[in-house]
């Protein structure tokens, strides 16, 4: 503690700082011990509370410069402790809300409503702490010797810490701060005239020194209590650092994993894309081929037609060929009796040469009938020429047929090969369809699983549920599997067939039987 010596008796300023030190001290002795037998949070009329504010604006106040202003000079402690919001900027909210108070209108009412929300924080020693540390700062505010420059200024800042142990609630919107507040020991101990007061003030020494020897047992007594208190905000400060480390720690684990779902609904979409390309160009590929089969088609019953109409006419000459045959077989049998008639009228010849005489008339009536006979003979030879003529190219007619029998068969071998590949692209367009669905299934519950993850519901996997949540109905390729939007769970879609909107989806969402009951009954009950 600060005696008195010979040379503190002749510095003014010095005993000002250590009786300003000493009011300190058991100003803020009395309110802790008060504070704690009292038991409850503190008001602005609690009578510890006011006297403490007034020693702390005492000592903010001592060795202010003069500041000269539009009405002449005054001392302001709002200069100093505006500084605090640029060395903390923690502390501008405590300066905008002084600054935003409508019932202040002098800085000395702006610098109590400061302190007093400083105190309600529990950052009046840090803020203070940090101020005097920047002499630099203070010195255009400070004389050389006040007390915000010495070290009874740290020592106060010492003993503000064990301020943060007590529960204050101040109305600083209702109290009139502007006004000056009158206590005659303050002002008696805080303003008297260095020159004309040093008596007085040699006559309080006994008491101060008393003072003193008290203060020396209880700060000893409150110096135990600040350490265990120190310790145990200490151990609790390792927990809440802990805590905090491992709170980091989860969130970087899912901001990767919200990045790595990113990733894969980017890789998704991708993979949608192409396949959705790919499903375009098969389609382009599958119409072609039902192109090509229209036309095969087409020219397959063409050929048909022209295959019945060659029939026919295959038909036709078979019978007239037949008819041909019959005529030649007819025209031999002609002919040979036309060889047996040769032959007697030969025969008949020579005898009509022996009688010739006799017969002489005959004889010429035979060469008559011999002559037309060989014609008719020449013109059934003629008739036979043109017969064959028509045969043969009847045959080579049949040969063509058989050759367009043979493509007609081998158009047919490519039309079922053409509809072979046509059904294989639809059967692989169909299971690309079910895989596009598949993923866009697959999209939606990443996307709904991101949406829970950000607004900590659990979203069950799933890998995890073979049956319905609700009915206990093993899912299967009929039965399939969604999610609840507001539970998260999984249920088939008999159990899940509501909509309704959430706070997290505007629009109607999936929801199952029992979340939809109580949100309902929510609605019913807050129709706000």
């Amino acid at each position: 503690m600060f005696g008195f010596f010979p040379e503190a008796l002749r510095d003014p300023m010095t005993m000002e700082r250590a009786n300003l030190l000493n009011m300190a001290k058991l100003s803020i002795k009395g309110l802790i011990e008060s504070a704690l037998s009292f038991g409850r949070t503190l008001d602005s009329d609690y009578p510890p509370l006011q006297q403490f504010f007034v020693v702390m604006e005492h000592c903010l106040k001592h060795g202010l410069r003069m500041k000269k202003s539009f009405l002449g000079f005054n001392k302001s402690l709002w200069g100093p402790l505006e500084l605090v919001e640029k060395l903390c900027p923690e502390a501008a909210e405590i300066s905008a809300s002084v600054r935003d108070l409508p019932g202040l209108k002098t800085p000395l009412g702006r610098a109590r409503a400061w302190l007093r929300l400083a105190l309600m924080q529990k950052r009046l020693a840090d803020y203070l702490r940090l101020l005097i540390t920047r002499k630099d700062l203070l010195s255009d505010f400070y004389e050389n010797s006040a007390l915000m420059l010495e070290e009874e200024g740290a020592v106060i800042v010492g003993l503000l810490v064990g301020l943060n142990v007590i529960d204050a609630n101040l109305c600083v919107k209702g109290e009139d701060l502007d006004s000056q507040v009158n206590i005659a020991l303050l002002n008696v101990c805080f303003h008297c005239n260095r020159n004309s007061q040093i008596a007085s003030i040699l006559d309080q020494k006994n008491y101060v020194e008393e003072l003193n020897r008290q203060l020396k047992d209880t700060y000893k007594q409150s110096r135990q209590g600040l350490d265990e208190m120190y310790n145990e905000a200490r151990r609790q400060l390792k927990e809440e650092c802990q805590l905090r480390q491992d709170v980091e720690n989860e969130l970087v684990v899912q901001v990767s994993m919200k990045q790595e779902m990113e990733l894969a609904m980017k890789l998704l979409e991708k993979d949608i894309h192409e396949k959705q390309d790919t499903l375009i160009g098969l389609r382009q590929q599958l119409d072609e081929v039902k192109a090509i089969n229209v036309e095969m088609y087409q020219k397959m019953q063409s050929s048909d037609e022209e295959m019945k109409k060659k029939n026919d006419v295959i038909s036709r000459l078979e019978e007239k060929t037949n008819q041909i045959t019959a005529t030649m077989k007819q025209l031999e049998q002609r002919l040979q009796e036309a060889e047996r008639h040769r032959t007697s009228a030969e025969e008949g010849t020579r005898r009509f040469k022996l009688d010739f005489a006799n017969k002489a008339d005959s004889l010429f009536q035979l060469e008559t009938d011999l002559k037309i006979e060989r014609e008719w003979r020449q013109t059934l030879q003629n008739d036979l020429d043109r017969e064959r003529d028509t045969v043969a190219q009847l045959s080579t007619e049949a040969m063509q047929i058989n050759g367009l029998k043979k493509e007609f068969h081998r158009l047919q071998d490519e039309n079922i090969q053409l509809k072979t590949i046509c059904e294989d692209q639809e059967q692989a367009l169909e299971e690309l369809g079910s895989k596009l669905s598949e993923s866009k299934l697959k999209i939606e519950d990443i996307k709904e699983a991101n949406k829970a993850l950000q607004g900590g519901q659990v979203w069950l996997k799933d890998k995890d549920a073979s049956h319905c949540k609700l009915c206990e109905k093993e899912f299967s390729i009929s039965r399939r599997k969604h999610h609840c939007r507001n539970c998260g769970e999984i249920f088939c879609n008999s159990c899940s067939d509501n909509e309704l909107p959430l706070p997290a989806s505007p629009k109607p969402v999936r929801v199952c039987d029992t979340c939809h009951a109580l949100l309902l009954q929510r609605c019913s009950s807050n129709p706000t």
